[in-house]
């Protein structure tokens, strides 16, 4: 099957354009999380929402909303357990992150009968993704882009440098508590992408690569987007013709993308290195 021919089928266009928002808000947020070293915090996220998606089947309510609301109230305790209860933050996320997991477990194995669709939630397949999920990442990239112009060099000096931010007086905790939400929402929006168990990836792989070739925030955030979404194509791809679910192969390609740009960073480091000794 060629790609201009799955182009033709909507579904295939549904998830290209869900890939291109949630590649959008997962650069945007997972710049943030690698830059400030919270890539842990959102693995923890990440598992947690577990707890309510088991609990969204076994009540009977929307998976995805369950587990935003469960996310949002696990990154808020990780963070007042962390920085009010004297709790080390390892502990807080190791916390959390086994108890949604244990939740959404029990839950899953009380409901009666075998939870619809439930690989897809574990291992991603956004060849599923609906209208209504398109419109969600679509409002979440606007919200992100609008947030981090208005707002970005605050939140860059909130999270480098509290002092400085204090004196300046800006709200350090509100702009904490609301870069914590909205790393939990962007998570649970993109879990159809690659699924809970390959989700941090997404987080972090393209930003990494990214990071080898600018320091610089905007352009790291811009990089993260291109290479996110090249990934999303070919996994697309491949997830359609070889009916595998798509976050295996996003993830693949993108540690195939970071490997080679690494390798190509280091070729060039030391030819300059020899150019040098000459």
């Amino acid at each position: 099957m060629e790609f201009l021919d799955l182009l033709s089928y909507t579904f295939f266009q549904n998830a290209l354009l869900g890939s291109l928002f949630a590649s959008i808000a997962c650069g945007i947020i997972g710049t943030y999380v690698v830059v400030r070293r919270l890539v842990f915090i959102s693995g923890g996220i990440t598992h947690a929402s577990l707890g309510g998606i088991g609990m969204g089947f076994y009540f009977g309510w929307n998976p995805i909303f369950a587990a935003m609301i469960f996310s949002i109230l696990s990154a808020f305790g990780i963070e007042w357990l962390s920085s009010r209860q004297g709790v080390r933050e390892d502990s807080a996320i190791g916390s959390f992150w086994s108890l949604g997991m244990a939740i959404g477990i029990i839950f899953i194995y009380l409901k009666p009968g075998f939870a619809p669709n439930l690989s897809d939630y574990l291992f991603g397949n956004i060849l599923t993704i609906t209208t209504p999920d398109i419109i969600y990442l679509a409002v979440l990239s606007l919200v992100l882009i609008i947030v981090f112009l208005l707002f970005g060099r605050q939140i860059l000096f909130a999270a480098f440098d509290t002092d400085f931010a204090k004196t300046r007086n800006l709200p350090v905790n509100l702009i904490k508590y609301a870069m914590m939400m909205g790393i939990a929402i962007t998570i649970v929006l993109s879990i159809r992408l690659v699924g809970i168990v390959l989700l941090m990836s997404i987080l972090t792989v393209p930003q990494m690569t990214a990071n080898l070739f600018t320091s610089n925030f905007v352009k790291m955030i811009l990089l993260s987007v291109i290479i996110g979404f090249f990934g999303c194509i070919v996994g697309l791809f491949l997830s359609a013709v070889l009916d595998v679910p798509s976050g295996v192969f996003i993830i693949f390609t993108q540690i195939i993308v970071f490997l080679a740009s690494r390798l190509i960073v280091k070729m060039n480091q030391r030819k300059k290195r020899q150019k040098l000794a000459v």
